[in-house]
């Protein structure tokens, strides 16, 4: 793990107090005084910070001080000031800054801020020439929902969805046509992608073998292979929109966990930039965790001398804006000490801008994790909430900051505010998909996947593709292993398995089940409306299933366009659904073609 943290404020003192034994006394007038001692992670010791495991370690170095605290002024540290403009912003200018320390604090009057964060609601719909992938996207667009397509053929997709459909041309089969930022802010996925088989023979015009399904024709595969559309097909999709539809688990951005390699460098921001001379630093605690592991720690002392009053450590601005668009919010784990933080959020690379901020409390010596939905940040500028601001951005995030003050906002008092020493033990700080999680990637893949190498199975009875697994090109093999990778990618899936898909209009009677052993038919359109359906629902999240009508292959199914049956309650049948059942569990240890 590689972390890099500096304190800005905490590397130099006035001359005329320096103590050569590790102590240091600030300039007195005052009325009361307080020995602090703290181990000091100074900038000159970045480079040496970390043990051979990787690990930062805090110095061992210890300062003990005399700090206080006064009714009138105490002497400013004007060289800790400009190390401070220095650390987060290179060299400063200077009319700036004069203009910020001079300038009264104002703003227009506090308001409720009625604009809500903006939020993608676009669904990605791979594949959508196909069969399945059409009826998805007229079914959409017919509820007036957004709607872009994923297609290899331009001017296939133009003549059946019309010149407004927005569209991304590229082939899944071929990373390089599938550049993530082509996805960017696309939080759903329905993937109908699959490889084509079509009769040996050929057909008809009017595709009257299509319509009947491979049960009455010869098969084979039709272009690229299964091992190419439906393995390395769904690795590329995934790697193309995973950033977008975000992790079950949140994204990590500090923290010590597994191999996390991420990177954030911290500098103490305290009162010293109004003239203040509060002081914070921001050290790493080897065993200071809830687990006993390594873990940040916040601390300092915070005075009110010389209108002061807060103190806070704050990130470089990132290189790359940080793009949390797939999620809804930041979660702390911290170690309470009963006192009032903030978490403050901003969208510009600029020193003195707009920050987006929560007030967040802590429960006395516990562990917690403390939930922040960007819908809850409100925009302050020095204090004051901006009524005119524009809505929070997640997509283009430069820096974070936490935040130990005397002020709330719009002149109110922060009622947990007490004057000198503090800490906070800050384990990890993530982005969060908001609870009920529903699915962002629904794929529909085939019943069948697992039978053709199940011990005991008598292949007689099963459907062509299975019987005819090895001739087909391996397919059913491949499109587990494309599920595998789905369900490995951390993203939140459903996974629907049809049986034979046939041109029958939706609206028969279902049977869903669990664990790849139904035969049967289902309506393409029916499974358009399954997938439409699971997107919106936490009950199919993290689940696999198969899906047949009741109608059996010898029975037409058609539906009077006069009385047509009523439309289903999807979360009827997908209640009954458990975690963790794939049909995997019937297989033994056999061989997978690579």
């Amino acid at each position: 793990m590689e972390c890099i943290f500096c304190s800005a404020n905490l590397s130099s003192r006035p001359a005329s107090i320096q103590n050569h034994q590790g102590s240091s006394s600030l300039y007195k007038s005052g009325s009361y005084s307080k020995t602090v001692n703290y181990k000091v992670f100074s900038p000159h010791r970045v480079g040496s910070a970390f043990n051979s495991g990787g690990l930062p370690f805090v110095s061992k170095g210890s300062y003990k001080e005399t700090i206080v605290a006064e009714s009138t002024r105490q002497r400013w540290d004007f060289g800790r000031f400009v190390k401070t403009l220095y650390f987060f912003n290179g060299p400063p200018n200077p009319f700036k800054f004069i203009e910020s320390l001079i300038e009264k604090l104002s703003s227009p009057a506090a308001s409720e801020i009625s604009k809500e964060m903006a939020t993608s609601d676009v669904v990605l719909v791979a594949g959508a020439t196909g069969g399945v992938g059409r009826r998805v996207v007229n079914i959409l667009r017919n509820k007036g929902s957004r709607v872009r397509v994923l297609v290899r053929n331009k001017e296939k997709a133009l003549k059946m969805f019309g010149p407004d459909i927005d569209m991304i041309v590229g082939d899944v089969t071929k990373e390089n046509t599938l550049d993530p930022e082509y996805f960017k802010g696309i939080k759903k996925v329905i993937n109908a992608v699959s490889v084509i088989v079509g009769p040996r023979e050929g057909d008809t015009p009017d595709r009257a073998k299509y319509s009947q399904g491979i049960k009455f024709f010869e098969p084979e595969i039709k272009g690229d292979s299964p091992e190419k559309v439906d393995y390395i097909g769904m690795k590329n999709l995934i790697n193309a929109v995973k950033n977008s539809t975000g992790q079950l688990d949140g994204k990590l951005l500090f923290g010590f966990s597994g191999n996390f390699t991420g990177k954030l460098v911290w500098g103490s921001l305290d009162d010293v930039v109004m003239g203040g001379v509060s002081e914070s630093t921001f050290q790493i605690d080897p065993t200071g965790s809830e687990n006993g592991g390594p873990t940040g720690l916040f601390k300092g002392f915070v005075s009110t001398a010389n209108s002061g009053g807060f103190t806070s450590i704050r990130t470089r601005n990132f290189a790359v804006p940080e793009d949390l668009s797939a999620y809804d919010g930041i979660e702390l784990r911290v170690k309470g000490d009963g006192r009032r933080y903030k978490l403050i959020i901003r969208l510009s690379a600029d020193w003195d801008t707009l920050g987006y901020t929560a007030s967040f409390d802590t429960t006395q010596e516990q562990w917690q994790s403390i939930k922040i939905p960007f819908s809850s940040l409100r925009p302050v500028f020095r204090a004051r909430t901006v009524a005119d601001a524009p809505p929070f951005d997640p997509s283009k995030i430069f820096s974070l900051q936490l935040m130990y003050s005397k002020f709330e906002y719009d002149g109110k008092l922060n009622p947990t505010f007490v004057e000198g020493e503090f800490q906070l033990p800050l384990s990890s700080i993530r982005a969060y998909i908001k609870e009920p999680i529903t699915p962002r990637f629904v794929h529909v893949s085939a019943a069948g996947v697992t039978r053709p190498d199940r011990p005991g199975l008598d292949l007689s009875k099963q459907p062509p593709a299975v019987r005819l697994n090895k001739e087909l090109g391996f397919i059913l093999t491949y499109k587990l292993k494309g599920e595998d990778l789905l369900r490995e990618s951390g993203i939140p899936y459903t996974i629907v398995r049809p049986c034979a898909l046939t041109e029958e209009p939706a609206g028969a009677d279902l049977i869903f089940d669990q664990g790849d052993n139904i035969t049967g038919k289902i309506s393409r359109e029916e499974v358009a409306l399954i997938c439409i359906a699971a997107l919106e629902s936490p009950y199919p999240c993290q689940k696999t299933f198969e899906v047949k009508s009741t109608i059996p292959f010898s029975e037409p199914f058609t539906v009077d366009p006069s009385n047509p049956p009523p439309q289903k309650d999807y979360n009827v049948y997908f209640q009954t659904l458990k975690t963790g059942i794939t049909g995997k569990e019937a297989l033994e240890d056999s061989p997978v073609p690579v």
